[in-house]
């Protein structure tokens, strides 16, 4: 479980990016996130594995509080249990396929046996079964530079998936896709969600995806969640509420409008 309690982020330069938020997510939960471009999506999911520290309030994620105390072997062993997810895929693209997937287990090894590559069978099964489950098994000996850019986002899911995460956050991981292949990459996550009991929370800026995907959606805007709902709830008045302005069908059907990403 992810507990927000009254959690407040403040960064540095005196932008209030998150106001009070109360928020709980369950394990297995596949929740979106929509709103405004700085209305604090992404502050709100790295949070989560303390990409960014809070600044109030308190965050307990799987029973551990995400404080100033975790820090040094303590954090990595927390952030081991969390998947991240990337619009840019973060791969090194002059190397395999499967060892960008083999690189979720680095943290695990020791400096010789990563240096040279001394990967464990098991870890070598886990890597080839995640490709599968994906469907690209068939690109695991070819260079990621080499593939279209849903096969290298499927591949940053499957190094996450050989992580064995228990949380899965995603910063619009599918905003640098054509729409067809955004809606293929969200099904291999709601495929995940289901299959491996793993909580997904993704921050969106396509409406239409947000609604198709997630059981559940959270609107954000100007730092406070205005919605926190299942998203069959989801109304153009919401919408209207986040966006501060009124949502078309169309919006809701295709990519939404670059004014609200």
């Amino acid at each position: 479980m992810i507990q927000f309690k009254r959690v407040g982020k403040t960064y540095p330069n005196g932008v209030e990016a998150l106001k009070q938020v109360d928020l709980e997510i369950e394990q297995g939960e596949f929740v979106a996130i929509i709103g405004l471009s700085g209305a604090g999506k992404s502050t709100l999911i790295r949070l989560v594995n303390k990409m960014h520290p809070i600044t109030e309030g308190e965050l307990i994620v799987n029973d551990v509080a995400v404080d100033d105390t975790l820090k040094g072997d303590k954090l990595r062993k927390f952030r081991r249990e969390i998947g991240m997810i990337f619009q840019s895929f973060n791969l090194i693209m002059r190397t395999s396929v499967i060892k960008n997937v083999l690189a979720a287990k680095v943290a695990d090894m020791s400096f010789m046996r990563s240096f040279l590559g001394l990967y464990k069978d098991a870890d070598k099964i886990a890597a080839l079964s995640a490709l599968e489950k994906l469907g690209i098994l068939d690109k695991a000996y070819t260079r990621a530079d080499q593939l279209s850019g849903g096969q290298q986002q499927r591949v940053a899911l499957a190094r996450t998936l050989t992580q064995d995460p228990k949380i899965i956050l995603a910063d619009e991981p599918v905003a640098s896709l054509d729409p067809v292949t955004a809606n293929q990459v969200m099904s291999d996550f709601k495929t995940v969600n289901k299959d491996f009991n793993i909580t997904v929370i993704a921050n969106m800026h396509h409406v239409d995806m947000a609604l198709n995907y997630a059981d559940r959606v959270i609107g954000i805007r100007q730092g406070e969640i205005v919605f926190d709902g299942p998203s069959s709830k989801i109304t153009n008045a919401i919408l209207k509420d986040v966006y501060g302005r009124e949502i078309t069908d169309d919006d809701i059907l295709a990519e939404a409008p670059k004014e609200i990403v």
